[in-house]
Formats: structure tokens, sequence, C-alpha cells
């Protein structure tokens, strides 16, 4: 019986040392190659990801014993292809998904969210009438949405994306028009973070990730501290939600671990507690 237990105290500390700590990585993207990716992500104590990307791509990432896979569904393509890439989103070639397959795929369980909204890189209003039709399958079908939000990188090859649009006050429209949707702010809004406030303190049905902004390529890590900050003094909480957007994943977490006016248990929140209560569907 000692020995026997001795042995499960060795793998779970091993488990901790390999792993560390537990993370829903509520957005990345598919890569070069999926396997390396997929080894770094669960090497890093990544046991949950939701993903979108080209439709084809997305086929071929598939959950394994380590780390689930929720699978997400692009949609307002610029000129049909995935910003930053010459991969068209979908097989029709088209700026937007077919809405009947759409619906199938939902109930068919190979989406479990919208997302990523490409709206700022279309160059609409995330609250466009055109998008309309796919936030009411995710009301109907209580599936979240995630919209990109904040500012884009270089070579994105998006003619009509235009910085204005990325501010999450743009969100009011939609959320109006459907109450009941799951909505979550991309990047944090960031730099529009007052805006990200008044939205979320308002519509506690919006959460946001914070991909982008935990990457010190983009934000130093003064200025993280200073965002992060602001939304925890806001009283957000228990709707910030990790996320990596394809950055180098320990780089991401510790950016969160050095944060140390959060306790362990926002931590905790921040790191999973939060995406799992958001994404749990019906």
């Amino acid at each position: 019986m000692r020995t026997t237990l001795l042995l499960l105290m060795l793998l779970l500390s091993a488990f901790t040392i390999t792993y560390g700590q537990k993370v829903f990585d509520t957005h990345i993207h598919g890569g070069a190659n999926s396997v390396t990716q997929v080894d770094k992500l669960t090497s890093a104590g990544v046991y949950k990801a939701a993903i979108s990307t080209s439709w084809d791509l997305q086929k071929t990432y598939k959950s394994s014993i380590n780390l689930t896979l929720v699978h997400g569904l692009m949609i307002a393509c610029p000129n049909g292809k995935v910003p930053y890439s010459d991969q068209y989103c979908y097989n029709d070639q088209e700026d937007f998904p077919d809405i009947k397959w759409v619906e199938e795929l939902i109930k068919e369980n190979k989406i479990q969210y919208i997302g990523e909204v490409l709206s700022q890189y279309y160059g609409i209003s995330p609250s466009d009438e055109r998008l309309y039709p796919y936030y009411a399958l995710a009301e109907k079908y209580g599936i979240p949405v995630g919209i990109h939000t904040g500012l884009a990188g270089p070579d994105h090859g998006s003619p009509n994306f235009k910085v204005r649009l990325g501010t999450p006050m743009l969100f009011e429209g939609l959320l109006q028009e459907f109450p009941s949707i799951k909505v979550w702010i991309m990047h944090a809004g960031a730099p529009y973070l007052e805006e990200t406030m008044a939205i979320m303190k308002y519509y506690r049905n919006v959460y946001a990730d914070i991909s982008a902004i935990n990457n010190p390529y983009i934000y130093p890590e003064a200025d993280f501290n200073n965002i992060m900050k602001k939304l925890i003094d806001a009283g957000l909480e228990d709707r910030l939600m990790f996320g990596s957007d394809n950055a180098d994943i320990d780089m991401a977490i510790e950016s969160v671990e050095k944060l140390e006016f959060l306790s362990v248990q926002q931590k905790e929140k921040i790191f999973f507690k939060n995406a799992e209560a958001f994404f749990k569907l019906k």
C-alpha cells in the first residue's frame, strides 16, 4: 500500500513538473506543423484550446488524450482568405460561408463556436447585419462568438482593414439584437481599454481573452501589467480568459504568472476556470 501511494505521488509530481500551470487557451490558429504546435501547447500545460483557421487545415487538428480541441469557424474572410495567409477560409472560396452549412456543422458538433469573426479585417462593424444570421445560430444553439478587436500586425493582406472598427463599443448593436448571445472580446479590445470595460460592465454575457496583450513583443511588460490591473480593479476577474494567438506559449503563460497583484485563485480563473464556464455548451 505504501509503495503504491509513493508511486502515485511520484507520478503526480512528474505531471506537475512536465505540465506546470493548467491552461485553457481560448485563442489559437493553425500552424505550419500541427504536431509540433500541439506538442508545445501540451508541454506548457494546455489541456484545452479553441482553434480556428482555414477549414481544410482545421480538419487536420484532432483532440488527443492530453489536449481537447474546441473548433471554431472564421467568418467574414477578406477576399475569401484567412488574414496573414494565402489559404481560403472555405472550399468555395467565398467571403461568407453558406448559412445552412454552418448550421449543419453546429448540429453535427463539428464546430463549438463562431470565430474568429474577422469583421475589422473585412472592413465592417461587428454589428453589421451581414453577420446577424451567424449570430442568430450562435444564440439559438448556445455556442460562443469570438470577435477580433484592437489592432493588427503587418502584412495581413486585408485591404479594407480599419483601426476604428476595432473598438468593442461596436458590439452594442449585436448585443441588443441578440441579448442571450455569449460573446468574447479577443485581445481584450486593447488599446480601446475603456470601451472594453464599459461594455463588459454593462453586458454580463461578454467575456474577453488576453491574447496579444500578454505578448511582450507586442505590449511591454509594464503595459500588460497596467492593462490587467485596470481590468481586475474594474471587477472583471470572472470574465477574463487566457489566450495566446499562436505566440510563444511559455512566454504568454509567464506574463500572467508574473502579475504579483493576482492571487492564486485569480490566476486559476484566468488560466482555465473562466473559460470552462464560458464555453460550457447546452
